[in-house]
């Protein structure tokens, strides 16, 4: 029983302790463990700070990780991303400031010219002053709304229906001439500039005006390396020229080009010297797009994967998965999100903040390009010969345009009263001795007048038709026809919709499964009259 006692009594007294003196004081009065405590609390702070480096470390390590594979957003840098975001955004905001600044100081400047033929002085004219001022001030409030509408997208503009008929002398010029098929053209913001590229591997810098052009020198094998290039793989033994696919910053500065080496090249628009060669994919880059109003830059490949590279800081950003056969166009407005089409048949519409993806898949073929109308609608074209509507609330296609480009005489493409159900319209006479062979009448390029109701297709059939983006109800309806012979592989409007270019070969942009000898490879101009 003492025994117990004795090993009880430890215990019992465990939270309290004894000095020298016998007196009872408690564990919280005793500096030794003040002392601990205080140790204990130091140990615990920098056990947390540590937690939060080897959380940060292994996060890092995830994100390399993401670089060679991964899911939908695999590999996005969260941290430097969201730095890099908050940095575009103030750039902008900036720049949308500095642009306001300089529309109310000519606005201004035009209404003080008035003011001061009209006021003397007198605090009648001191009143109708003020109000001047602030009807300018409202006048400033609309147009700059009016211009924030029509860049997001959500206003379409009335072009379609200004556009004049073209007379049988108007027709498409060649601006500037290749060697090979025109595999792509693009137009500077401000629409003074173009460029284009063709199976040379050539690109050229042209004035639209007086057709004027400046060649891109490709840089050797060496400099190449310097800047990130890899080694050729598989039975390559140097670096393929063959380009695919362009795209222009919005600020003008840089230019991205894309083709079978499997890298994107980054260019300098001012110097036209070669900056930068982003590896990375594992097959041919067949599209490229911008984010507008960012350095933010998207590439679509064979190996149907799509990259997003922030051109900037010269830096890889994430990877999209998604697609189960090869990308082929690829297309993005201001909104981070991005259209993509490839050979499975299925378009992807990618809301990259959110790391989610809509799938549409193609009635009964297999889409060839895509372009976004607005945020909420784009346009596709199919192997087929058609064009679809789309809408990002539905799944299938609001209206069909079946045989788009139906080899036909002019007089035979005015819209019919009549259609088929479900939105399907035929377009044109349906008898074999007017259609095209199957191969020119696939819908190779597509594009719209940006903010719009314009849009224009191209395909191999002779002629580049235009069209008008109607409501839902009513869906697509043809224009007018443009006469242009070869295999229009790329299309692209001026933002004012007063000019379109077109990149026009004898082959189709991504093979050579057909040949018209007669068409001249080069890009083409056709001016269009709006009343």
């Amino acid at each position: 029983m003492k025994n117990r006692e004795m090993k009880k009594r430890p215990s019992a007294q465990k939270g309290r302790t004894f000095n020298s003196k016998n007196k009872r004081i408690s564990i919280n009065q005793d500096p030794f463990f003040d002392a601990e405590e205080k140790g204990s609390k130091r140990r615990r702070k920098m056990e947390e700070d540590n937690d939060e480096d080897i959380e940060s470390s292994s996060g890092e390590d995830e994100e390399d990780d993401g670089d060679e594979g991964g899911g939908f957003g695999s590999g996005r840098k969260g941290g430097e991303g969201e730095e890099d975001e908050e940095e575009e955004e103030e750039t902008a905001g900036e720049m949308k400031l500095r642009l306001s600044k300089d529309l109310l100081k000519l606005m201004t400047e035009a209404e003080k010219e008035e003011q001061e033929e009209e006021e003397e002085g007198s605090g009648d004219d001191e009143k109708r002053r003020v109000e001047r001022e602030g009807q300018r001030d409202s006048r400033v409030l609309k147009i700059l709304q009016q211009q924030q509408l029509e860049e997001s997208g959500r206003l379409r503009r009335a072009i379609a229906s200004r556009v004049q008929k073209p007379e049988t002398s108007d027709g498409f010029r060649v601006l500037v001439k290749h060697r090979q098929s025109v595999t792509a053209v693009a137009l500077s913001e401000d629409d003074l500039r173009g460029f284009s590229a063709s199976k040379d591997g050539s690109i050229l810098h042209w004035d639209v005006d007086s057709g004027k052009t400046e060649k891109y020198t490709w840089p050797t094998d060496e400099v190449l390396k310097a800047h990130g290039a890899k080694d050729p793989q598989g039975q390559a033994t140097k670096h393929s020229k063959h380009v695919l696919a362009l795209a222009v910053s919005s600020d003008g500065r840089y230019l991205a080009s894309g083709g079978l080496d499997r890298h994107v090249h980054l260019w300098d628009i001012r110097t036209r010297q070669h900056l930068q060669a982003f590896p990375g994919h594992k097959g041919p880059v067949s599209c490229l797009t911008f984010r507008q109003g960012t350095s933010e830059l998207f590439s679509g490949s064979f190996d149907r994967a799509v990259k997003i590279w922030n051109v900037e800081d010269r830096a890889y950003i994430s990877t999209l998965f998604g697609h189960q056969s090869e990308v082929v166009t690829i297309d993005c407005l201001r909104v981070e999100r991005v259209l993509t089409v490839g050979r499975d048949r299925t378009m992807h519409l990618w809301k990259v903040p959110e790391e989610t993806q809509l799938i549409f898949r193609a009635p009964a073929s297999s889409l060839e390009c895509c372009c976004f109308i607005s945020n909420q609608e784009f346009l596709s074209g199919s192997d087929d010969g058609s064009i679809e509507h789309w809408n990002v609330l539905r799944k299938k296609p609001v209206h069909i345009v079946k045989n788009a480009h139906a080899l036909v005489s002019s007089s035979q493409f005015e819209p019919e009263n009549g259609g088929l159900p479900n939105g399907y319209i035929e377009n044109g006479d349906q008898s074999p001795q007017n259609l095209s062979p199957l191969a020119r009448s696939w819908i190779s390029s597509i594009c719209i007048c940006r903010s719009s109701d314009l849009a224009a297709s191209g395909a191999g059939n002779g002629s580049v038709h235009l069209w008008t983006i109607q409501s839902e109800s009513h869906g697509i309806s043809p224009l007018f026809q443009l006469p242009l012979v070869g295999f229009v592989n790329s299309l692209a409007f001026a933002k004012s919709g007063r000019f379109l270019v077109a990149g026009v070969g004898q082959e189709p942009r991504l093979g050579r499964w057909d040949r018209i000898p007669v068409a001249r490879n080069g890009v083409a101009v056709h001016s269009l009259k709006l009343s």
